[in-house]
């Protein structure tokens, strides 16, 4: 497979980024878990997957030192998000967070930076640290994670010389409700949509159900498995990226074989009406 045909455009920035990436959440564990991890996460970029997603959070700092493992001499090949954790999201904490990351993942820089969730700080003190961070080169863009619309609205209005350029929200077939109004306004805007928990955190439609026998009556007509028909469907419109987690080196090759190939309109229709969307606007779902 053409690995170009992986990526797309990250939002307004024009960044190439792969629309499947690998995410690092409980990747961390004994010596033997973490030893798989890397290895898994090599296979990754070896496969294409060139969008690392992590968090200071994870493993309290742990994930971070496990994905400089995996990035070693590779740097340059990957396009890297970390977080900072609500609270550590003052303007001084923020600034001493992503230094603290960028020590355990061994780099100079960040792509990508988010706030992890909204803060008890004011979201103007954290946006302020994040674009003095930009300025003096510690990060590349800034984004937030799992902000509804009204507070994705809100960051965007703080900040004075950059601009947001990603929101990372819960997005599974089961839990489709961002694409009622904060989907809409990321596409019109160019914000980048990272999908995170895109199989549902163990939610995945069990074989036998209808949504499962859906998906693996798709999957047989393009020679592809369930798991790569919902990844495809989660990465369907032009700004929606994935970060699915694995440390199984079988599943990443999946994982990789969701994109690269299209589900005609019949199925996507036919995915909607199995997965619909709620009646009416829910609270963002956060994992």
């Amino acid at each position: 497979m053409d690995r170009n045909l992986l990526k797309r455009k990250f939002g307004w920035t024009g960044i190439q980024v792969p629309a499947i990436g690998q995410g690092t959440w409980m990747i961390e564990g004994d010596h033997d878990t973490e030893s798989l991890a890397v290895e898994t996460l090599r296979l990754g970029l070896n496969l294409g997957m060139s969008h690392i997603d992590t968090a200071e959070m994870y493993g309290h700092g742990r994930a971070e030192e496990l994905v400089a493992e995996a990035i070693a001499g590779r740097r340059d090949q990957v396009f890297l998000t970390s977080k900072v954790l609500p609270s550590n999201a003052s303007y001084e904490g923020t600034i001493k967070a992503c230094k603290m990351s960028l020590r355990r993942l061994k780099t100079n820089w960040l792509d990508l930076y988010l706030l992890h969730w909204p803060s008890r700080y004011p979201i103007r003190e954290t946006m302020c640290a994040m674009e003095k961070l930009v300025s003096e080169g510690f990060i590349r863009f800034i984004g937030v994670s799992n902000f509804d619309l009204e507070e994705l609205k809100e960051a965007e209005q703080t900040l004075k010389n950059e601009q947001i350029a990603c929101n990372q929200v819960l997005y599974h077939l089961g839990d489709r409700g961002i694409e009622r109004r904060l989907l809409p306004y990321c596409k019109e805007r160019e914000i980048a949509v990272v999908g995170y928990a895109p199989f549902g955190h163990g939610s995945f439609p069990a074989c036998q159900s209808r949504g499962g026998k859906v998906l693996a009556k798709i999957a047989k007509l393009h020679n592809r498995t369930p798991r790569q028909v919902a990844l495809n469907f989660l990465t369907r419109h032009p700004c929606l990226f994935t970060i699915p987690k694995t440390i199984n080196p079988d599943r990443v090759k999946e994982n990789s074989g969701g994109m690269g190939w299209k589900l005609t309109d019949e199925d996507i229709m036919t995915i909607e009406s199995t997965f619909p969307l709620p009646n009416r606007d829910t609270p963002l779902g956060i994992i």
